[in-house]
């Protein structure tokens, strides 16, 4: 147990974990409010996810809480639910679950391999739903809690504009941006407004705040399923696990960057999973890694576990005496204090570069958004990473394709440049330059006939780079092969592994073509033997045996 809670930096961990604390009580309450499940179930989320994600993840200096991404998805659930809170809670649970089951079945390598114009892109569109969802709050209204209705329902608030909450709300926002960084070292910039704004309006403004607010200990609350709803329930918990576990993982390496350390993704899922369990069971929201607190905890001496678990303490003790405090926060407060989160979780650094990188990135990511803000994220995501995945298969294909337009100029020795220049005019050569896909697999047969030339006895198709092909490409090859015997040309394979042999040789009784050879030099000189001896290359390299069969 001491190894695995290293006590090695334990004044730097404490001291890291006090100011993360800090940092994460008017996030944990602002989120909390966002989500419809109240300021309460928003601590609630921070304290068990805090502490169990520290204790049993793989990044030690990670701190763990609500999150902007998350709360998007909660607030969606619990208007689409009616307000029904066991059923929101019973999806927090089932993602803790599917995060565990994730980081056993090693996921977590897999979610790197999202795309960056993706990640970027839906990262920006909840940073744009939050904003959306708090312009309401900040003229002094309760907009509804899906981004569309939000937006139809902005010209009814500015027809009817509560000026205290927007001067309330608008100043909290200026002092989160203009609060001097050497003040934030004593006093984060969210809890300084959150307290200057609700001193404020206590003496000079009549503005909707939270209202009474329990205290103590939570009480559990039951995994809950309902029959009508259970697809809604289980839509949200799958959303939630692969959301959190991205929002998490991108976390943890900034966190690596940081503290020049290395995590392990699938224990963090694993982590993580565990911590929104029991988030739920408490009637806590979900939650994941928190850049912003995680860094804050590290410039603040925090190193290992006992960081993320002192912030949830703290967090726990500020609950057991926080609700009469907290019941006089206003809603403009609060929405002044997530506007400036979601104005902090669109990606601007790319913003600002889009226009000298690939156009396709920079329409991928807007595409992303758009559908993260008007249809949902999952969709967003799905779409986003297929997209991506199709324009990288069409650029690698036609890659490959290009290869076979370049007659080979990188040919090893004076030997094979010499006879494929002496028997140039009636043998083509085609080099494929690396592994064989379907993207490539439509236009190979085509290449193929377009760049042989116009005399050509005999082909050679050298596969010497390619250390392997999938079905799609083998088929190809064998259209290949087909189009050379009703032409009357012979096909020399040269350069298979037994990978690839195996591929093509699982698809006929043996290797397709007239003959198969070691290497491209010893097809060039079959080739040249049989044109010299004029005896027809195909009755020659039949008379041979193949290297595989």
């Amino acid at each position: 147990m001491a190894k695995w809670l290293d006590v090695s930096n334990l004044r730097g961990d404490i001291a890291g974990g006090i100011t993360a604390g800090v940092v994460a009580l008017p996030l944990a309450i602002a989120l909390g409010v966002a989500s419809g499940l109240g300021p309460m179930a928003g601590l609630y989320g921070a304290i068990a996810l805090g502490f169990f994600a520290a204790l049993f993840g793989g990044t030690p200096s990670q701190i763990s809480g609500p999150t902007g991404p998350m709360v998007v998805v909660l607030a969606g659930l619990f208007a689409s639910l009616s307000g029904s809170v066991e059923l929101v809670f019973t999806a927090v649970m089932l993602a803790g679950v599917l995060q565990v089951v994730m980081g056993f079945l090693g996921v977590g390598q897999y979610i790197r391999l999202v795309p960056y114009p993706v990640i970027s892109g839906f990262m920006s569109g909840i940073g744009a739903i939050i904003i959306i969802l708090q312009l309401g709050r900040l003229l002094g209204h309760a907009p509804p809690g899906e981004p569309l209705q939000a937006m139809i329902y902005l010209p009814t608030a500015l027809s009817d504009i509560n000026f205290g909450a927007l001067a309330l709300g608008l100043g909290t926002l200026a002092v989160t941006f203009l609060w001097p960084a050497k003040w934030g070292k004593y006093l984060p910039s969210p809890l300084a407004a959150l307290i200057a704004g609700t001193a404020l309006a206590l003496v000079a403004f009549d503005v909707p705040v939270l209202g009474a607010i329990p205290t103590g200990l939570p009480s559990l609350h039951m995994p809950t399923f309902d029959r009508d709803s259970l697809f809604l329930v289980m839509e949200a918990a799958v959303i939630l696990a692969i959301l959190g576990a991205i929002d998490s993982l991108l976390t943890s390496l900034v966190a690596d960057n940081m503290s020049r350390s290395r995590h392990d993704s699938n224990r963090e899922l694993v982590g993580q999973g565990i911590g929104n369990g029991i988030a739920g069971l408490i009637g806590g929201i979900a939650g994941a890694g928190a850049t912003m607190r995680t860094v804050v905890n590290i410039r603040s001496g925090g190193k290992g576990r006992i960081s993320g678990m002192t912030h949830a303490l703290l967090l726990l003790a500020v609950v057991l005496g926080l609700g009469p405090l907290a019941a006089n926060i206003p809603h403009a407060v609060l929405a002044g204090i997530l506007v400036k989160v979601g104005l902090d979780i669109i990606d601007w650094s790319y913003l600002k570069r889009a226009h000298r990188g690939p156009r396709w990135d920079l329409a991928l990511m807007v595409l992303v958004l758009g559908l993260t803000v008007f249809v949902d994220l999952i969709t967003a995501v799905a779409a986003g990473v297929v997209l991506a995945a199709l324009a990288f298969v069409r650029q690698v294909a036609k890659s490959q394709v290009e290869t076979l337009r370049n007659l080979p100029d990188h040919l090893d020795s004076p030997e094979e440049k010499e006879l494929l220049a002496s028997v140039s005019e009636q043998v083509s050569l085609f080099d494929f330059g690396g592994p064989m896909s379907f993207g490539a697999a439509a236009d190979l047969g085509h290449h193929v006939r377009e760049y042989c030339e116009p005399g050509t006895r005999i082909m050679i198709l050298d596969f010497s780079r390619v250390p392997f092909l999938d079905l799609s490409a083998a088929l190809a090859i064998e259209t290949i092969a087909t189009d050379a015997r009703s032409s009357g040309k012979t096909l020399l394979l040269a350069g298979i592994n037994e990978e690839v042999a195996e591929v093509l040789c699982g698809l006929n009784d043996g290797l397709p073509g007239d003959g198969a050879y070691d290497t491209r030099l010893e097809a060039l000189r079959v080739a040249r033997a049989a044109l010299a001896n004029d005896t027809g290359a195909k009755t020659l390299s039949r008379g041979m045996a193949p290297a595989y069969s």
